[in-house]
């Protein structure tokens, strides 16, 4: 099994500055490759202290240059948001200077906030991710972009650096979090790409319908899904659950407030109908509840406890990619490093012992 990490960058910290959250945590991007994990990803987003990522293949970039092994995640670039020429542009770039070492991840993002601070209609978001998407792959494939779309009309030009000889078989991903995001995503022949938000038969589920989907579409196999959690570890286990419930809950009230779960705009914008769904069932629950549940979604614990955990999610659903975010909902920098190292040292030489490696593009 493949273990990434996912870089974040939330400051909800009281006193410490954008630039310290930013450069510490960037730094533990670096620090995976010590400590074995086989890729590192981030995430983008904007103009909030949810996440302070606005382009991570410039993370990556960075990333590419401190390290030599590791894999270099987009988790996810947001098409929307991006103009899909300078995408592949970039992405090719980015694979030049780390030996074919990048996963591109795709998203079509989900705040109001970001997409009324880009100016682009929430709206269109299905059309222009679905577009974009096919325009970058065959660009990275082909060398060239062209499209004469509804939302992207480019001239045909030539991608130079022209992409290099590794393969993009096993390195594409799509994010998928509603039900509308999975036949796309299928449909593109990437990867399933998901964070862990509610007990686990439910997001088995989804991974089952995407596989049958890719196959119906493809007549292939899928590689193996990138499950994201929250990851808290400690060697005690009252500890780690202690932690966990106190900042992985702060975490789920960040999403809460970033994307406006609390508003009723859902079901009014087209292609997002089922987050309504979603927000009014946190409101029947109670956000404490909800906050419960979202916690033990995810994973947390002493190294064996976390490693039960993901062999029981592989007992559900077969093979899969685990990818864990350390820091998050002010968590002191110090203790998010500490659990990454121990996650490290323990918990991913007993992943890698369960079958299936991701192809790297090296």
């Amino acid at each position: 099994m493949d273990v990434g990490m996912l870089l974040v960058f939330q400051n909800w910290f009281e006193n410490v500055s954008d630039e310290e959250v930013f450069t510490r945590e960037l730094e533990m991007g670096v620090l995976a490759e010590k400590y074995g994990f086989d890729s590192v990803w981030s995430a983008e987003h904007h103009f909030d202290d949810y996440s302070m990522c606005p382009d991570n293949l410039q993370i990556m970039a960075y990333l590419a240059g401190r390290t030599s092994r590791i894999k270099l995640g987009t988790g996810a670039v947001i098409l929307p948001w991006n103009d899909p020429l300078r995408v592949v542009e970039k992405v090719v770039m980015l694979d030049h200077m780390s030996n074919g070492r990048v996963l591109f991840g795709m998203g079509r993002g989900l705040a109001k906030m970001e997409y009324e601070g880009f100016r682009v209609d929430m709206n269109e978001s299905r059309g222009r991710f679905d577009e974009a998407a096919e325009m970058i792959i065959r660009g990275l494939r082909n060398g060239h972009v062209e499209n004469d779309g509804p939302f992207y009309r480019q001239p045909r030009v030539d991608i130079r650096p022209a992409p290099g000889p590794h393969s993009w078989e096993g390195r594409l991903f799509g994010v998928a979090m509603s039900p509308d995001s999975i036949p796309a995503v299928a449909h593109l022949g990437a990867q399933m790409m998901t964070f862990m938000q509610y007990d686990f038969p439910k997001h088995a589920e989804a991974i089952t319908r995407w596989r049958n989907l890719h196959r119906e579409a493809h007549g292939t196999e899928p590689g193996p899904p990138l499950l994201q959690d929250f990851v808290y570890c400690h060697e005690d286990p009252d500890e780690a659950k202690r932690v966990a419930q106190e900042h992985i809950s702060r975490y789920f009230l960040s999403v809460i407030k970033h994307y406006d779960f609390a508003g009723s705009h859902w079901r009014e914008t087209k292609g997002y109908e089922a987050y309504q769904a979603g927000a009014d069932m946190i409101r029947e629950a109670g956000m404490e509840a909800a906050a419960q549940a979202y916690v033990e979604a995810n994973a947390y614990g002493t190294p064996e406890q976390i490693v039960a955990k993901y062999a029981e999610r592989r007992e559900l659903i077969g093979d899969f990619m685990a990818n864990a975010a350390f820091c998050f909902g002010g968590l002191p920098l110090d203790q998010a490093e500490a659990s990454m190292k121990l996650f490290g040292e323990k918990v991913v030489p007993e992943l890698h012992k369960m079958k299936a490696r991701t192809p790297a593009g090296v």
